[in-house]
C-alpha cells in the first residue's frame, strides 16, 4: 500500500482507516507541516520523506519504496477503498497465480462532492491503482500517465474520491498551479502529434487519453466544447446541481490554460520585438 501526501492530517485519518486491513501501508510524504507524518506513524505506516520534486516523478518514486508484497495499491489521501473493493483486492491477489502475465488491475473511482456522485460529469472515471511496482511507471508531469509493462485487468468495483473534502479555496488553489503546468507543456511543444485513430480505438486508456488530449489542445473555443461535452455528451446535467457546478469548474479551468498559453505567447512576442535591432 501506497499513500501520497503533503499537509494531509485532515484527509489522512480517513484514508489510513479505510485500508486498515493492509499489513504494509507506506505513506510517502513531500515534506508536510502539519501532522501529516505523526498521524501516519500513529497509525502504523511506515513514513518516507522526500521533497517534491515533481508528480510523476514523485510516484516513481514511491514505487521503488521496499515493500513486503508483490502487489501494490496506490491511493491519495483524499481516497477511500470501501469493504466490497479491499475484498475484491484480496481475493484478485490471492488469485493472481492464474492470471502471472498481468502487471496491473483497473478500477473505478468515484467523484463526490457534497455527497453526490458525479457519475456522469466525471471525465476519467477509470484508473489503474492495483500494480506490480517494477512493471510500471509513471511519466507526464501534470495529469500524469502510468504505463504499464503487460496485461491490464479490470476490476468490478470502485473506490471514493473526495476531491472537494478541503473546500472550495483548495481546489481552485490546485487547479490554478496544474493550469499553469498545462500551459507550460502546450508552449514547450512537448505535446505528441495526436493519431485519431488511437485517440477513439486504441486498446490501452491510458494511451487514448493522451492521443484525446492531443487532439483537445488543438480544438478552438476548447473551454465552451468541454462545457457541452460534460453537460450534453456525459450527461452530466443528470448528476444535478452538483454536476452543473463541476462542469462550469472544469470549463473554467479550461479556459485559464487558454488564458495562460496566450499570455505567455504575447510575452515571448513582445520580448522578441523589444530585440529587434
Amino acid at each position: 500500500m501506497l499513500i501520497l501526501t503533503r499537509n494531509e492530517q485532515q484527509d489522512l485519518p480517513g484514508c489510513l482507516a479505510s485500508v486498515a486491513w493492509s499489513d504494509d501501508v507506506h505513506v510517502l510524504d513531500s515534506l508536510s507541516t502539519d501532522r501529516t507524518r505523526e498521524i501516519a506513524r500513529e497509525a502504523g505506516a511506515q513514513v518516507t520523506e522526500r521533497a517534491f520534486d515533481g508528480y510523476a516523478s514523485q510516484r516513481n518514486a514511491g514505487l521503488r519504496l521496499p515493500f513486503r508484497h508483490p502487489w501494490l495499491l496506490v491511493l491519495d489521501a483524499d481516497e477511500r477503498v470501501p469493504p466490497a473493493l479491499a475484498r475484491e483486492i484480496e481475493a484478485f491477489v490471492q488469485g493472481a497465480g492464474t492470471h502471472v502475465d498481468v502487471a496491473a488491475a483497473r478500477m473505478r473511482r468515484r467523484d463526490i462532492w457534497w455527497g453526490t456522485w458525479l457519475r456522469r460529469s466525471q471525465i476519467s472515471p477509470f484508473y489503474v491503482r492495483l500494480l506490480r511496482p517494477e512493471r510500471a511507471r509513471y511519466e507526464r508531469e501534470i495529469n500524469e500517465v502510468l504505463v504499464v509493462d503487460g496485461p491490464i485487468a479490470d476490476l468490478a468495483q470502485p473506490f471514493d474520491h473526495y476531491p472537494f473534502s478541503k473546500g472550495l479555496d483548495h481546489w481552485l488553489d490546485k487547479h490554478n498551479t496544474y493550469s499553469r503546468m498545462e500551459a507550460q507543456l502546450i508552449l514547450s511543444r512537448s505535446v505528441p502529434q495526436p493519431s485519431w485513430r488511437t485517440a477513439l480505438f486504441g486498446a490501452d486508456f491510458n494511451e487514448r487519453r493522451v492521443h484525446q488530449k492531443a487532439i483537445f489542445y488543438r480544438l478552438p473555443a476548447r473551454p465552451l466544447i468541454k462545457l457541452a461535452y460534460m453537460l450534453v455528451w456525459r450527461r452530466g446535467v443528470l448528476d444535478g446541481v452538483a454536476g452543473i457546478r463541476y462542469a462550469l469548474l472544469q470549463t473554467i479551468y479550461e479556459y485559464l490554460i487558454v488564458l495562460k498559453v496566450k499570455e505567455a505567447e504575447q510575452g515571448q512576442r513582445a520580448s522578441a520585438a523589444s530585440e529587434r535591432p
